[in-house]
Order: C-alpha cells, then sequence, then structure tokens
C-alpha cells in the first residue's frame, strides 16, 4: 500500500497572492499593518485595530451580534461614543462613553439621532461557588451607568443594553412630564424598530429572526446557569429541566407555523414587574401547558413518561421563555443549534465509562470524508449524545439549500417547510444511533429531535454484545433490518477505549470466538509471537478484550460490502508493536480498503473532552468476498493511501484560540465577504461587507480539501472507486 505525504504549509505572509495582507498601517502608507497578540480588527469600523482587551472581547462579540441577529446596519454604529453626563446627586457633568451607539439610519451622528446605547464590559472571573444569574433590581448599581448614558442622549434614544457575558439586560426608557422612566424589556426589537411586541416576534414571518450562534449558546448557558444557581438543582437535573422548556418552545413554534395558533411561548412586557424582580404566573402556566402537550404529541417516540414533569419556579420559567422566545429555532441554522446543544449537554452529562464527546471538529471531518448520501443509513453504535448525527442533518441539509448565500425572512419562510420536511423524512428512514447510558441515548434523540422534529432511531443497547443482550433498545433495533450485521451503509463512531475499561463478559466473548465474517473466529482469543519465526498465533482463549479492538471488529461486521467506515481510535492500536494490536491491523487491511488515516494532536480533545490521548481518525470500505477472493489469489493490492497528521486544531490545551503567525511572530490575517440582512425602515436589505480576520491555526478543514483533491486525482487507482 502506497501513502501520499500531506503538505500543510500556511500561506507566507510575504508573497504577493498570499492569504489576508493586514491592510492597516501605523508606519506610513503602503506599510501592512500588523496585529499583535492583543489585537485584532474591529468588526464595527472594519479597519481600525483595537486592543483586545476582556471588555474589548465582549463589545466585539455584542458587535456581530448587532448584526447577525438584530439586522442593524454597522455603518450606523459608533464604538466609545462620548456623552455628557450630569450626576443626579451632584449636578456635576463629566463625559462618559457609550460601548456602542446606534444611530438613525441615514442621518447626521449626534444625541438628537442616537437611538440605542450599548454598555460592554469584561466578563467577571468564575468563581467556586455556583453561578448565579441575577435580577433585573439586583444589577441596578451597574444599570445605572446606561441609563445615566441614555439620559444624556436625550429622549429620542429609548433602548438599552448591558452585557457583561454573563449577565445581559435590555431596558426601555419612557419619556414623562418630568424624570425619564426606564423599565426591564424580555429583549431587543429588530433592526430599526423601536418597540418590542412579543406576539408579533413570535408569530410574523416578518420577524422570523434565527439565533446568531453566539447568542444561542449564551441564552442556553444563562438558562442552565438560572436553573442550576438560582433554583438549587444539580447540574444534570437542571439540565433535562432546560431541555422540557426548550421542547415547548419548539412545539409553540411548530403550532404557530402549521396552525397558524397565536404563540404561547413569549413574554411581554406586561409579563414583566417593573423592578424585573417575579416571575409571571400567566407565562409559567402557558409554559406548564405547553409541556404537557409536548408529552402528549411525542408520546409514540418514548421520549418522555410520568417521571417528566416540569418542576421550575415562576421566576424561572419567566425568565427562561424571555430568553429563548425572541429566537427562531425553526430558522436557526441546524450548525449553530447543534453546537449550543453539544456544548450544554457536554458539560452535563458527561459518564464514566470513557464516554468521551467527539469534538466538532473532528465530527466535521468525518463527515466530510465519509460523504453520507441521501440514499443511505447512517449509523453510530456509540453515538453518546448524537454529534455524528446532527452534523449529518448538517451535512445534507446544506447539500439541499440553495446556494445563494443569505436569505431574508420571506425567502426563509419560503425555502424551511420543504426543507425540513425532507430532511425530517431522511432521519426517520436513515439516521440511528446507540448508546449504553440511557440518559446519553435519550439525550441524542432529543438532539435530533431538536433539529428535525423528529426523535431518530437512537436504542439503549449493548452494541458489543448486539445482536444479543439485556438492555430495553436491543429488542427494538433486532426488528429493523437496516441495522442487522452486514446491512449499513456508512458507520462513524468514537467508541469507549483504554485498558482501565476492558471487556470481559464470558458469553459474549465466545460469541466472538465462534466465527467472525464467515470465518473461525480470531477474536475473544489471546494472541502472542512464535519463538522460531516471530510468527503472530493465538494463544488460548482472552478473559479481557479492550473495548476498542472488540469494537473495531463489530465495526467491520456491522456494515454491507461496499459500506464506509469511520472510527476514532487511539494511536496505540495502529503503532504498538505488541501481538494483540498487530492482529487488529491485520484482520484491518484483510477485511477492508483504508481510505485515509488523519492523526490528531492531544488538543484535540484534552479541552472539549477532557481526553489526554493521541487519536486517530481511521476510514474504512470493507471489501467485497469477491476482491477478499482476488487478494488471495493474486496478493494484497498495492493502492495509494491518504495520509494526514493534524498539528493545530484551532485550539489549545485550555481551549484558547490559535492564530496563524507569519515567521516574524504576527498574527496573519484573511479578507472575507460577509453578506448579511439588515433591516432599515421595516423593510429587509441584503448588504455585503468586505471584511478581515485573524486566521486560526486549524488543520481539519484543510485536511478535507486535500483530501477531496487526493481522491480526484487518485480516484483510477483506489479499489473502491473502481468497481463497476
Amino acid at each position: 500500500m502506497a501513502d501520499e505525504q500531506l503538505d500543510l504549509g500556511m500561506p507566507d505572509p510575504e508573497d504577493s497572492g498570499g492569504v489576508g495582507r493586514p491592510k492597516r498601517s501605523s508606519e506610513g502608507e503602503g506599510t501592512p499593518r500588523k496585529l499583535g497578540d492583543d489585537e485584532t480588527i474591529d468588526y464595527i469600523s472594519n479597519k481600525d485595530v483595537v486592543k483586545l482587551t476582556d471588555a474589548e472581547v465582549v463589545r466585539q462579540r455584542i458587535a456581530k451580534v448587532l448584526v447577525h441577529q438584530y439586522g442593524i446596519n454597522p455603518d450606523d454604529m459608533v464604538r466609545d461614543y462620548p456623552l455628557q453626563v450630569v450626576n443626579a446627586e451632584t449636578g456635576r457633568t463629566s463625559r462618559k462613553k457609550a460601548s456602542i451607539a446606534i444611530f438613525e439610519h441615514g442621518k447626521p451622528k449626534s444625541p438628537e439621532t442616537l437611538k440605542r446605547v450599548v454598555v460592554t464590559k469584561a466578563r467577571p472571573k468564575n468563581g467556586r461557588t455556583v453561578t448565579k444569574i441575577r435580577t433585573y433590581a439586583q444589577a441596578d448599581a451597574q444599570l445605572q451607568e446606561l441609563r445615566d448614558l441614555m439620559t444624556a442622549a436625550g429622549p429620542a434614544c429609548t433602548l438599552g443594553m448591558w452585557t457583561d457575558d454573563k449577565d445581559l439586560y435590555f431596558i426601555e426608557r419612557e419619556n414623562t412630564r418630568f424624570e425619564p422612566d426606564f423599565h426591564p424589556l424580555p429583549n431587543w426589537p429588530a433592526g430599526d424598530n423601536e418597540e418590542f411586541d412579543a406576539t408579533r416576534d413570535a408569530s410574523s414571518l416578518a420577524e422570523l429572526r434565527h439565533a446568531d450562534e453566539y447568542m444561542l449558546r449564551f441564552a442556553f448557558r444563562r438558562c442552565h446557569n438560572f436553573i442550576h444557581g438560582n433554583e438549587g438543582l444539580p447540574k444534570d437535573a437542571a439540565f433535562w429541566q432546560f431541555l422540557y422548556v426548550l421542547f415547548a418552545k419548539i412545539h409553540d413554534e411548530r403550532l404557530v407555523r402549521e396552525k397558524r395558533y397565536a404563540p404561547r411561548f413569549r413574554v411581554g412586557v406586561e409579563d414583566l414587574d417593573k423592578d424585573g424582580r417575579t416571575g409571571s404566573p400567566a407565562v409559567a402556566a402557558r409554559i406548564k401547558e405547553l409541556f404537557e402537550e409536548v408529552k402528549t404529541a411525542y408520546a409514540d417516540q418514548d421520549l418522555f413518561d410520568d417521571r417528566d414533569r416540569l418542576t421550575l419556579s415562576d421566576p424561572a420559567l419567566t425568565f427562561i421563555t424571555s430568553e429563548l422566545a425572541p429566537f427562531s429555532l425553526y430558522a436557526t441554522p441546524i450548525d449553530a443549534k447543534g453546537i449550543a446543544y453539544q456544548e450544554l449537554v457536554g458539560d452535563n452529562l458527561r459518564g464514566d465509562r470513557g464516554q468521551y464527546f467527539t469534538p466538532v471538529g473532528a465530527v466535521r471531518l468525518m463527515v466530510d470524508i465519509l460523504a453520507p448520501q441521501p440514499h443511505e443509513t447512517v449509523f453510530d453504535p456509540c453515538c453518546g449524545t448524537g454529534g455524528f448525527l446532527r452534523e449529518t442533518l448538517n451535512y445534507l441539509q446544506e447539500q439541499w439549500k440553495p446556494k445563494s448565500g443569505t436569505f431574508t425572512s420571506q425567502e426563509y419562510a419560503d425555502i424551511l417547510p420543504p426543507l425540513r420536511e425532507k430532511l425530517a423524512a431522511y432521519a426517520r428512514e436513515h439516521v440511528f444511533g446507540a448508546d449504553f447510558d440511557p440518559f446519553l441515548r435519550r439525550a441524542a434523540a432529543m438532539g435530533v429531535m431538536m433539529l428535525t422534529d423528529i426523535a431518530g432511531n437512537v436504542y439503549q443497547m449493548d452494541s458489543i454484545a448486539y445482536p444479543d443482550g439485556h438492555l430495553p433498545g436491543n429488542d427494538e433495533a433486532k426488528k429493523v433490518d437496516k441495522l442487522q450485521l452486514g446491512a449499513v451503509d456508512v458507520l462513524m463512531t468514537n467508541p469507549p477505549f483504554g485498558s482501565d475499561i476492558p471487556f470481559s463478559e464470558a458469553a459474549v466473548l465466545g460469541k466472538y470466538r465462534e466465527r467472525v465474517l464467515g470465518r473461525g473466529g480470531d477474536w475473544g482469543v489471546a494472541w502472542t509471537y512464535t519463538r522460531e519465526n516471530g510468527e503472530l498465533k493465538k494463544a488460548g482463549e482472552a478473559t479481557a478484550v479492550s473495548p476498542e479492538q472488540l469494537f473495531v471488529q463489530r465495526a467491520i461486521e456491522w456494515v454491507k460490502p461496499g459500506g464506509r467506515i469511520g472510527i476514532v481510535l487511539p494511536n496505540g492500536i495502529l503503532s504498538n508493536p505488541g501481538p494483540s494490536d498487530e492482529a487488529v491491523r491485520r484482520f484491518i487491511l484483510q477485511e477492508c480498503w483504508v481510505m485515509a488515516s488523519v492523526e490528531l494532536p492531544v488538543e484535540a480533545f484534552i479541552y472539549e473532552a477532557g481526553v489526554n490521548i493521541l487519536t486517530t481518525l481511521l476510514f474504512l470500505v470493507r471489501k467485497t468476498e469477491e476482491e477478499k477472493r482476488a487478494e488471495r489469489f493474486h496478493g494484497a493490492e498495492d493502492y495509494p493511501v491518504f495520509m494526514a497528521v493534524a498539528e493545530k486544531v484551532g485550539i489549545d490545551r485550555r481551549g484558547k484560540k490559535v492564530l496563524v503567525r507569519s515567521p516574524e511572530g504576527h498574527v496573519v490575517t484573511e479578507e472575507y465577504e460577509d453578506e448579511e440582512v439588515l433591516r432599515v425602515a421595516g423593510t429587509e436589505l441584503r448588504r455585503k461587507f468586505k471584511r478581515e480576520r485573524p486566521v486560526v491555526d486549524n488543520d481539519l478543514p484543510k485536511i478535507a480539501e486535500k483530501y477531496h483533491e487526493f481522491v480526484s486525482r487518485h480516484e483510477h487507482e483506489l479499489p473502491w472507486k473502481a468497481r463497476p
């Protein structure tokens, strides 16, 4: 077998055709402005280089949110806008700056045209105590700065926002005959609208607002933290309570969309008391009613039973509803929803049986290389929280979705229904998962449901013991023709592995010794080398086998001849000199064609999964009997194999972003085109922006590109591509 060396060299920043030469200059015209470690390009001006302090990190995130989610034109924003603020107690005037000032579109920027004010602060350092989310009243001292700035701006400024990346508050100014009156808002209206209307936002296609990925993750975290910190529930119980409310939201959207019901998942100004201290019994009653309907609507999908009860207080339900109501989860891209969900579920449901949650980058690479097709069945026998299943749905939706870029609300309203129906049908017929852990199985099914309204087909079973086994999902899976051994088209998985969790059940190992793929059993046995010539030979029955070895065999056994496999393995199984690992490698080469092997650095898993181990993504195609017979007669076939080593995955061990640098150590930037839908005078307008950003040092997307180039170049040499 030949292999091909993969060049992942970064673009030379000195090359005239290089990626993203910085255009800012501090040394004279024509001299590129280099970015330092603590600098970034301001999102609002798209030209200023700013020092990336902790407070600036929050401001830059919110600036993107204002454009992406609220449809506000960045040309109407000014950062650090000065205002003359009068101290109510002393009468003295001082100059203070609004973090972001938003002006009336097309008008000169002055206090008379200032419509909204944003105050951003650095994220507070995490303490050891449980995080509590403060109410509007509890944050009164911090919000006074925002109220002072809005007062200084004058009567035209009616909307304010304050955030420190943990807390987030919206306030509205009501002009009275004397002093202005300020009260909390559930959210901001979009674009240049001046009034928040909860009912309109939840029901009108004109207000269909998909969630910005950062804001959705932010909202999910805040909701969970409120339950965990303010309701006194442990993290896993808080997670399930949050999911109950989330599915009430999804159910309400579906009724509004399909049956034109009046929205019930909403919080209006009338539902908040002036100080934001207590919850609304009316909101809580609506959400509890919706959740009872959810249990009835999905009764046939076996996800809820009588033990599932929504026990949150009125303040908690009001808070969570106000956080989620402004978003259209239906319109939000699958990618954003999947990432937000994975982050939340991974933080709360990590188990102790080697359930390592696969990083998003590795999941995307595996799905990209395996490229599941609309007619193919995809199965993950160790699905955990369902990352591979969700990314498969995202991959196919991107193939089916029109490639016209950013969509207006009305275009979304036309495109999404048939697309979601197609995706739901695919999930129902072709997406399967299984896991030993009943809680992970349920979380995976709910994750698929969040994306498609269909729970998918996720079973609680022991995939090693299948088709035998005592867990409840085993008998269900045996009834599904597409899940029989030798029937699956595409299998992708990250199985539990490690010598500390060996598989030792005698009855199951006995089955593996009986037969393997139509031959005498090579598994469930011990291996050794002969003294005479070092040949590999069986040395009796094994009392324990590492799970990754059994999962390799089971994965191959599960796919049909010609079926594709992607599996995460510890590097040892592919490189250790011991007899048992060599036996695995020989078995793989005997039964499969090797499509690709991608080695990952420890950073890939250490931050997101807490696992400090080198791993490899191995991609295989199961050989047909004819192909194996031909090799027995003519010898092993020589063919090219794609091999790559990812040195960087975009983050370091602590999760901090890693950027590409020039030989001199400067951060390299790239130019890109950003198309956004802005709302001006109640009308949605497309606008394209030429922007520049630091280049994240992540080899995985480049590896995917190189793999497709490799296949295109060597297609005629690849045995599985040469099939008639």
